[in-house]
């Protein structure tokens, strides 16, 4: 018996194909490879329309989820670790230009894991995307965050997420990534140092100190430091006022010795693989909407959670 055909005369299977394509590839490039590898003539417009429409239905499913206050997936064990990671970056949309879109990334401890010496992969996520104000992209991050006992947020120096962390989960363990905290200094060495080696040795002196909870004495050093120009005296206290508004957040060495990660690395890569490697392509043009929808369907494919999407284009058959 052939499959149902759904609001667009077209069979539930190659609805799904055309949304696993729509979140991959370039829609015009999908149009070549359906033709190339199933010998099927579908329009790149096809596929642009059938996966924004149904990008459209995951943002009204979880906005209806949240309403209703149903409960959301959970990654892991919601009584273990889970560290809960967000950040930001830009998006060239048609009506706004560049516009900042917002990740987040859930994953348990455990899920962390180790593959070779220094090196980990993390095999489960739910990733969190959203295009827009801070508040709707918090809301989201919310409903997928609330169920965890023990969670761990390590980012870069951003208000917005520290002020978030602090209101809404008093409890969360808050890490400063440890390599945009090197980065402040590691900019204001190069500005100072003339010479490589002294500056090599400097800076190396300070990331020891931090590795060992001896921010203040970093902070001490930072103060006393005879400044070249003031361009670098521009950049010492720059890194003064980071370092004392995230004191709390970089204890590196006990939070290493309670197991935890140090570094954002894992949102950087949520970043790439989620938004950068679909929505910046050359020559890529989105509609804020657009943007969204297609964003919405990358992020359930990569949080493993396409059988969403298909019972989404059963409905709607």
């Amino acid at each position: 018996m052939a499959q149902m055909k759904g609001p667009y005369g077209i069979s539930r299977k190659l609805q799904e194909l055309m949304c696993l394509m729509g979140q991959s590839q370039v829609f015009e490039d999908g149009e070549n490879l359906f033709k190339e590898i199933m010998g099927i003539s579908v329009s790149g417009k096809q596929i642009q329309r059938v996966s924004e429409c149904y990008g459209e239905c995951i943002e009204e499913k979880e906005e209806l989820s949240i309403e209703a206050g149903e409960p959301a997936p959970v990654v892991g064990n919601r009584n273990d670790t889970t560290y809960v990671m967000l950040d930001g970056s830009m998006v060239f949309t048609r009506e706004e230009g560049w516009k900042e879109i917002k990740v987040g990334r859930i994953f348990a401890s455990d899920d962390c894991v180790a593959v070779q010496e220094n090196r980990h992969e993390i095999v489960q996520s739910q990733y969190v995307c959203h295009l827009g104000a801070h508040q709707g992209f918090l809301n989201k991050m919310e409903y997928y965050t609330d169920a965890y006992k023990k969670k761990v947020c390590v980012a870069d120096g951003a208000k917005w997420i520290w002020n978030w962390a602090e209101d809404t989960y008093p409890d969360m363990v808050q890490i400063l990534d440890f390599y945009h905290a090197v980065e402040k200094i590691g900019i204001l060495a190069t500005h100072q140092f003339v010479d490589e080696d002294k500056r090599k040795r400097w800076l190396s002196k300070q990331k020891e100190r931090l590795l060992n909870d001896k921010v203040e004495k970093v902070l001490a050093v930072l103060e006393q430091l005879v400044c070249r120009n003031q361009e670098v005296e521009k950049l010492r206290n720059d890194a003064i006022r980071y370092y004392r508004n995230n004191k709390k957040r970089m204890r590196y060495k006990t939070f290493k010795e309670a197991g935890y990660l140090i570094g954002s690395g894992a949102i950087e890569s949520a970043h790439r693989n989620v938004v950068q490697q679909r929505l910046k392509l050359s020559g890529q043009r989105w509609s804020v909407k657009g943007a969204q929808q297609i964003v919405n369907l990358r992020a359930y494919q990569k949080s493993n959670r396409w059988k969403e999407v298909i019972e989404l284009i059963k409905k709607a058959a």
